[in-house]
């Protein structure tokens, strides 16, 4: 008889950051972790997590609305159903409950390192096989301070830690933001490249001002400038200037990049499970791009271990990620809720080995972090 799901059970977890973390939208100094434990009635348990970035700042999914319709509306449709089959079980959800990729993703992780611990196979055995072990991993500088951005970035060069950087900037002034960058990227030189991320905080007009001084400045890659929803307009910048732009809000699953390579956008998406509702739906949008010759990078919505290695077991099955990800979240954080971290060496992590995620929490720490 074939196991059957028998509980879900949901927890919101604070962990403080090493420092605040300032976004367009937010700055953090704590991040807070959704993390399911599902059941099986073999006695196996696959663990998830669903994360976002500032609670409601980011997106419609905060931390607390992701367990509340994990708890009343998703679990509900699980719970009593064979646990093997991924496919029927996420369309159940997806024929019932519209939207919550958040919510989503962190069920699919879930049901994933069940089913890999239950057959003795890694979740990236499970979508294919890992074409990598080892994956590269870039270090965003978000202390909103230029000194103390560089220092950060040269200690994180000399760690071995990280040698592509990514900038936050669009809560300040155009000329301040353009002048902390250049500022960054002068004094790296060629050591390390330097992306930007402006988390969708210009219009059009403000972004081709902001864009021919970062491309003058030597930026590597610019990241979401305008709303997410102005997909004409990423693709207009994308036709302006040579630098490339990274689709990042705008691109959240397989549908909204055929709508960006239908319309002549060329540059790269950034992948995120979280957006995307999982590991596989991610995947989906990785093979379109892959297809269409844009590239790919492996995004983060700042998860801890958890959600982090789910997307890990992803990327190692893609062939390439022109522009590397950016798997740094459980680096953010103060301290960790699993017996073993992700080892971070030579610019890049590895993959978790073990069945399912190969990941296992440390039950006294998670008990430490949950809320009350």
């Amino acid at each position: 008889m074939p196991a059957v799901i028998e509980s879900l059970e949901t927890l919101l977890v604070d962990l403080p950051t090493i420092r605040p973390h300032k976004l367009s939208m937010a700055t953090m100094a704590c991040q807070t972790m959704v993390i399911v434990r599902l059941r099986t009635s073999d006695g196996i348990e696959g663990l998830g997590e669903g994360t976002t970035i500032g609670g409601l700042s980011y997106g419609p999914e905060s931390p607390e609305s992701i367990k509340r319709n994990i708890d009343a509306y998703l679990a509900p449709l699980l719970v009593g159903q064979p646990s093997s089959n991924l496919n029927a079980l996420m369309a159940r959800l997806n024929r019932h409950v519209r939207g919550n990729p958040i919510a989503k993703s962190a069920l699919e992780t879930a049901l994933l390192d069940a089913e890999g611990k239950r057959r003795g196979l890694s979740v990236a055995e499970l979508l294919g096989g890992a074409r990598h072990t080892h994956l590269p991993v870039l270090w965003t500088l978000a202390s909103g301070d230029t000194r103390k951005d560089i220092d950060e970035a040269f200690q994180r060069l000399d760690d071995g830690r990280h040698c592509d950087f990514k900038l936050k900037i669009g809560a300040n002034a155009l000329e301040q933001d353009v002048r902390h960058v250049a500022d960054i990227k002068a004094a790296l030189g060629d050591r390390a490249s330097v992306r930007v991320d402006v988390n969708q905080a210009w219009d059009e007009a403000t972004a081709v001002r902001g864009i021919a001084a970062l491309q003058e400045a030597g930026i590597a890659l610019i990241e979401q400038a305008i709303p997410a929803r102005e997909q004409a307009g990423l693709i207009r910048l994308a036709e302006r200037f040579r630098v490339p732009m990274l689709a990042d809000e705008a691109v959240a699953d397989a549908r909204d990049g055929l709508d960006l390579v239908a319309g002549g956008f060329s540059g790269a998406f950034a992948l995120k499970i979280a957006k995307a509702g999982g590991p596989r739906p991610a995947l989906e949008l990785a093979q379109l791009a892959l297809t269409a010759g844009v590239g790919l990078y492996g995004g983060t919505m700042l998860e801890g271990t958890i959600g982090t290695a789910a997307s890990l077991h992803a990327w190692a099955t893609l062939p390439e990620m022109a522009w590397g990800t950016e798997m740094f979240g459980p680096l953010l954080l103060k301290d960790d809720i699993v017996a073993e971290p992700l080892r971070y060496h030579d610019f890049g992590v590895d993959l978790p080995a073990g069945p399912g995620l190969g990941i296992a929490l440390d039950e006294d720490k998670l008990t430490h972090y949950s809320r009350k």
